[in-house]
Parts: C-alpha cells; sequence; structure tokens
C-alpha cells in the first residue's frame, strides 16, 4: 500500500497501512561525494559487515539502551572523513524555544533523513519543530563543513496523526546542497531473510557522552525482524534517533542503509523475549517516499 508524505505545516489524511510483505531487495545508490580524504582508521576497525549467529557481545542489563554491562560505543575522532562526515548532528529548536538533540544523516545533496520524532512531536516540541540547526561531521568544537539551517520538514501521515513507531520517519529539507560535497547514504529495502543475523553499524550524536557535539558508533548483530521494525544488539543512547542504521551488501564498501533508530529497549515488546534497541525499517513504500522527499528538495 501507498504511504504518504507529509510536509509542514499542511495535514494530510490519516492513511490506514497494514503489514507489507517484502519483495527482493531494492537499493538506491549512495555516493562518497567531492570532498577529498583518505578512508579513516575508525572505518578500517570498526565498521563490520556480512551475518553472524551470535552476538560480537553478550547483552545483560535490560534497563538501560546500553545492552551490555559495559557501554561498547567508540567515539569518532575523523568525523571529517567518510562516512562519519554523512551524519549531522542536530540541534532542534521546539516551540516553547527549548533545545533537544538528535541525530540525522544524507540521503541526497539538499535532503537529510532523521526520525519523525525529531522534526514533529505535539508533546515534546509542541508539534512541528521550530527550526533545526544541522552540522554535519560535528566532532566537539570542530565544525569541518559549517552550520546549515532546515529550510522546511516532512514526515509521513502515520506519524503525524497517530505517531505510530512503525512509521517514525522524516526528512529536513536544506536550502544549500551539502551532500554533494559530503557523500550521502545508499538507501536499501531488504527482505526479511537478508536481515536475519545480520551485522548492522549505528553512529551518531548522543546526549551522553558529548552533549551532543561528538559522534559515537557502535555495530553489532540484528536480533529479531517485524514487518516494520528491526531490533539489534546495539548500544545507543538518546539524541541518537534518526541515527543511520547502515549494512555492506555484497562486499561492497558503499553503505546501505536499512533503518533508521529511533528507540531504546522501552520500544521493545515484550513478546519478541529479546533485549534490544531497534529502529523502523527501510520498507519499498518508504523507500518511494524518501525518493520523493528528495526530488522535493533537488527542486529550486
Amino acid at each position: 500500500m501507498k504511504l504518504k508524505s507529509v510536509d509542514n505545516p499542511k495535514p494530510s489524511p490519516f492513511e490506514s497501512m497494514q503489514s507489507s510483505v517484502v519483495p527482493p531487495r531494492e537499493v538506491t545508490p549512495g555516493n562518497r561525494g567531492t570532498e577529498p580524504g583518505e578512508t579513516s582508521r575508525a572505518a578500517e576497525h570498526f565498521l563490520v559487515t556480512g551475518t553472524t549467529a551470535n552476538s560480537l557481545n553478550n547483552a545483560t542489563n535490560v534497563l538501560e539502551s546500553i545492552l551490555g554491562s559495559v557501554d561498547r560505543r567508540k567515539q569518532i575522532l575523523e568525523t571529517e572523513l567518510t562516512p562519519w562526515r554523512m551524519l549531522s548532528a542536530l540541534d532542534i529548536l521546539n516551540q516553547n524555544n527549548l533545545s533537544y538533540i538528535g541525530t540525522g544523516w544524507f540521503a541526497a545533496p539538499r535532503t537529510v533523513i532523521t526520525a519523525g520524532h525529531c522534526v514533529y512531536d505535539p508533546v515534546e516540541l509542541g508539534g512541528w519543530a521550530k527550526k533545526v540547526t544541522l552540522t554535519p561531521g560535528r566532532n566537539g568544537a570542530a565544525e569541518p563543513f559549517g552550520k546549515t539551517v532546515s529550510a522546511s520538514f516532512s514526515t509521513t501521515d502515520r506519524w503525524l496523526e497517530a505517531q505510530d513507531p512503525d512509521f517514525d520517519y522524516a526528512a529536513i529539507h536544506l536550502s544549500e546542497d551539502l551532500g554533494t560535497l559530503l557523500g550521502h547514504f545508499g538507501i536499501g529495502a531488504l527482505p526479511d531473510a537478508e536481515l536475519k543475523d545480520r551485522l548492522l553499524n549505528i553512529s551518531g550524536y548522543p546526549v551522553s557522552p558529548g552533549n551532543g557535539e561528538s559522534q559515537y558508533f557502535h555495530a553489532n548483530r540484528v536480533k529479531a525482524v517485524t514487518p516494520r521494525r528491526v531490533f539489534y544488539d546495539i548500544d545507543t543512547l538518546g539524541g541518537q534517533s534518526g541515527s543511520p542504521v547502515w549494512a555492506y551488501l555484497d562486499g561492497s564498501t558503499e553503505p546501505v542503509v536499512i533503518a533508521i533508530h529511533a528507540y531504546g529497549v522501552g520500544g521493545t515488546p515484550p513478546g519478541l523475549n529479546v533485549v534490544a534497541n531497534s529502529g523502523p525499517r527501510i520498507l519499498p513504500e518508504v523507500l518511494e517516499v524518501i525518493r520523493e522527499w528528495i526530488k522535493k528538495g533537488e527542486q529550486p
């Protein structure tokens, strides 16, 4: 069924959706960008690919989104290099001029994808965000690519009308082209069989450590898949909502986003019987909407 895009401040009618049956893999390619730079040491040592039947570390703590007894995330220092520069710290201003922290990632030259609750939340934001300031590749006080400000936002009708966690997707449209310089992620809709036990990568800008100014990374495997979400043994904390959940397919070195990180262990249904963080997965209709957002963003 078709998923509708909604632009602020004009809502669209609520559309009922059923769980989707995922057809064979569908991928929109990414781009490494025109900014030169060698492969980072973090990329060489931290990134994972392929599948495994066992988690890289055992999870023991069910109370926090740090899933083990030790925080396994590592700080990324070479944020000016790919793929880290394709992520952006978000400073989200709500309708009462209070600031929140989030993460976004480039899907095209003028389009940054994030979680729906980073741009629209009737409680925390008072509706649509008033403004989002983006700092790509931020590393503490270092801002290698400067700052830019949101031009407009888009989300899905299911998120706007019901805040359905399975539809927690959004786009931040920019008035300037940064993605050509920095590069952007590929995006893929993968069937269940390709997600089972797959090793995934997540990087973003958490509240702790770093207060949303430093990028932290962790990688591990998928623990469960539902029709609309992916659950994984990867450490995250608040502020990393909107982070790309990416994989490397068939030995390729191109990062392909297969989900958008949005929830800690509190968002995991008890019936799954797993301790995991999660994000809504990229499905064919979601990929179609993201392409629509990208097309909108490339218009003058």
